[in-house]
């Protein structure tokens, strides 16, 4: 009897650290999103950067109390990608998405990066830098 309750405490306990090994391999892959924001008096700048992303495109979404601009699909490099929304004229030409000069409202900044189906891959709010 002794022998059977030692087999299955190892078989359980065998079990328990598969399962805390294969969550936090999980977590260490889960999809990661970097908002970063900055207001000036003329100007509004926002980056959206996915990582550990599944190759394939994505869009971007920002929001600003009731401003909300989108960024186009785009092919992600590997398992990254990333969308600039700017007031400023030169990085709009660069590529970035145009917003206002007074796009960022309150200091905050919501970003979201969605699959080529429009679902939301993963979402994430920074405070801004107002200088």
């Amino acid at each position: 009897m002794k022998t059977r309750m030692l087999k299955i405490s190892t078989l359980l306990g065998a079990a328990i650290i598969f399962i805390a090994t294969s969550l936090s391999a999980a977590d260490a892959n889960a999809a990661g999103i970097r908002i970063k924001c900055e207001k000036k008096s003329n100007r509004s700048s926002i980056s959206v950067d996915g990582r550990n992303l599944t190759p394939g495109s994505y869009s971007a979404v920002v929001k600003s109390g009731d401003n909300k601009a989108v960024a186009e699909l785009k092919s992600s490099t590997g398992d990254e990608v990333e969308f600039d929304f700017d007031s400023d004229k030169g990085d709009i030409v660069a590529g970035a998405v145009a917003i206002s000069p007074i796009f960022i409202q309150g200091g905050k900044v919501t970003g979201q990066i969605k699959d080529a189906d429009r679902f939301i891959i993963i979402e994430g709010t920074s405070s801004c830098r107002v200088r």
